[in-house]
């Protein structure tokens, strides 16, 4: 599989896509006034601790506090299991040095956890921890039981350098995907700069007084060498001169053999032309996804989770209805796993699959969910099939879904997806008269409306109209207000 990965840069946002065969399957968008904070870490303050939800409330400087639940404290595994206090841990007002491990979505602060860790090419270092853990994405045995080998000397060959200062003796590692076939050697060199980075952690932490930036997360263009460079990547087109120069620096301190597949995109087309990228981030942006068979999948996002529905559509098949279900479901596996990454969404997903009645049909598009899942960086996890034949999984969120970065709840309808119809506002306007005519002392009422709705009172409801002066016994005038809604209207005594 041939994979690019294009990263535009302007200065107000940075954008990053991954293309797989020419098909767009995941981009992430960074804007310079809301940049992702996720791996940064603060000393903050405790602002606010819960007993009965066993969590606190951080203060490390921006608009919102972030959450810190008990399960996220390294003193512990478990509060629920072991009928453990948060406040055993935590008081107000008492300095604390956490992580975020999740952005701010929607109305939520960060979520920030205190067994903090730094990361490299090669392997997170947990200056907390004793854990040695091996990437799941590694699945060949000998591989892994090879690079535990290898990483246990260059553990041992480390503690013998002098020049290493580190906070802490020891800490856990694990070996990220990218490690696959690296030496003690390698392995060594990014122990010595990844104990030396939590040395400078640990003192600046000492140093500045809460709410504090301690330690800064890479920007997302360099991050993207970090974290998606793999064996399978070909290209790595930039189209920032400037960047790419910094792209290369990073390049030859961290991943000397990225070097080579590192390009400067400067022709007139714009790079995120190529593979038709802006066509396919509009699409994403779509509540229907078309199916190439002819069905389609209808995807909405709410506060709660996800739902995802398949449908026929215009897919009649050849052989008999269990075939074309068969069929659709299996090319709609496929299409939700590319977008599940596309439009990054996370938490709770539900999926309505067709109903099929063979179970060996049922197990192959399960396997088939699967098998497109395993390319997803997120963690995924299928809980279950309900008891109504719906598909239950989560996938890991720690940024907000592509939809909820680039767009805004519709002023209109306030981000219901739905405006009253005229017919409902004209039936509202009747039952205000009738409630003003009691309140108020006067000759008329002016009402100021949508063009839609004074058209429709003037025109079907215009019988109604004349049977309600009658009741009240005033005149009714009608003005159209261009700025007013669908929904919107008011009564103005006379």
């Amino acid at each position: 599989m041939s994979s690019e990965i294009l990263i535009n840069i302007t200065p107000m946002e940075t954008r990053v896509a991954l293309v797989e065969n020419g098909v767009l399957q995941e981009v992430t968008v960074e804007r310079e006034k809301n940049r992702g904070i996720v791996g940064n870490i603060y000393k903050g303050k405790v602002v606010r601790v819960l007993p009965g939800m066993q969590a606190a409330f951080v203060d490390i400087g921006l608009e919102k506090a972030g959450f810190l639940h008990l399960d996220d404290l390294r003193e512990t595994e478990s509060g629920t299991e072991t009928g453990l206090d948060i406040r055993q841990y935590l008081r107000e007002g008492q300095s604390i040095v956490v992580q975020v491990i999740k952005d701010p979505i929607s109305t939520k602060g960060a979520r920030l956890s205190t067994k903090l860790s730094v990361s490299s090419r090669y392997l997170v270092y947990m200056p907390y921890e004793e854990h040695i853990g091996i990437s799941q994405r590694i699945e060949d045995e000998p591989e892994r039981l090879r690079l535990r080998e290898q990483l246990d000397k260059a553990i041992e060959n480390i503690g013998r350098v002098e020049s290493i200062d580190s906070s802490e003796a020891g800490g856990g590692y694990i070996l990220r995907t990218a490690a696959e076939g690296v030496d003690s050697e390698e392995l060594a060199g990014e122990i010595g700069f990844l104990q030396q980075l939590w040395g400078h952690v640990f003192e600046t932490a000492k140093m500045v007084e809460a709410p504090a930036l301690v330690y800064k997360d890479l920007p997302m263009f360099l991050r993207v060498l970090r974290d998606m460079a793999n064996p399978q990547i070909e290209k790595v087109k930039v189209d920032s001169q400037k960047n790419y120069q910094k792209l290369c620096d990073f390049s030859r301190r961290f991943n000397p053999e990225m070097l080579s597949i590192l390009e400067y995109y400067c022709s007139d087309r714009p790079l995120f032309y190529l593979h038709g990228v802006e066509d396919e981030i509009s699409r994403a942006l779509e509540k229907t996804v078309p199916l190439k068979s002819g069905g389609s999948l209808v995807i909405e996002q709410t506060e709660a989770m996800t739902t995802v529905d398949v449908n026929t559509g215009a897919f009649v098949g050849r052989r008999n209805l269990e075939e074309t279900t068969y069929k659709t479901n299996l090319e709609a596996a496929s299409t939700i796993a590319r977008q599940l990454r596309l439009r990054n969404l996370g938490g709770i997903i539900i999926i309505d699959f067709i109903d099929m009645k063979d179970a060996e049909h049922r197990r192959q598009v399960m396997r088939a969910l699967e098998k497109a899942l395993s390319r997803d960086r997120a963690k995924t996890t299928i809980a279950s099939v309900s008891a109504l034949g719906l598909v239950e999984m989560t996938r890991k969120r720690s940024s907000e879904s592509l939809g909820r970065t680039l767009c805004q709840p519709c002023p209109t309808c306030e981000g219901k997806g739905r405006l009253k119809s005229a017919e409902t506002t004209c039936y509202e306007i009747f039952r205000d008269v009738l409630r003003e005519a009691r309140a108020f002392e006067c000759e008329k009422f002016l009402i100021l409306a949508a063009q839609v709705v004074i058209d429709r009172l003037l025109d079907e409801e215009s019988s109604h109209v004349a049977d309600l002066e009658k009741f009240v016994g005033k005149t009714l005038e009608f003005q159209v207000e261009s700025a007013y809604s669908q929904e919107q209207f008011d009564i103005i005594p006379v």
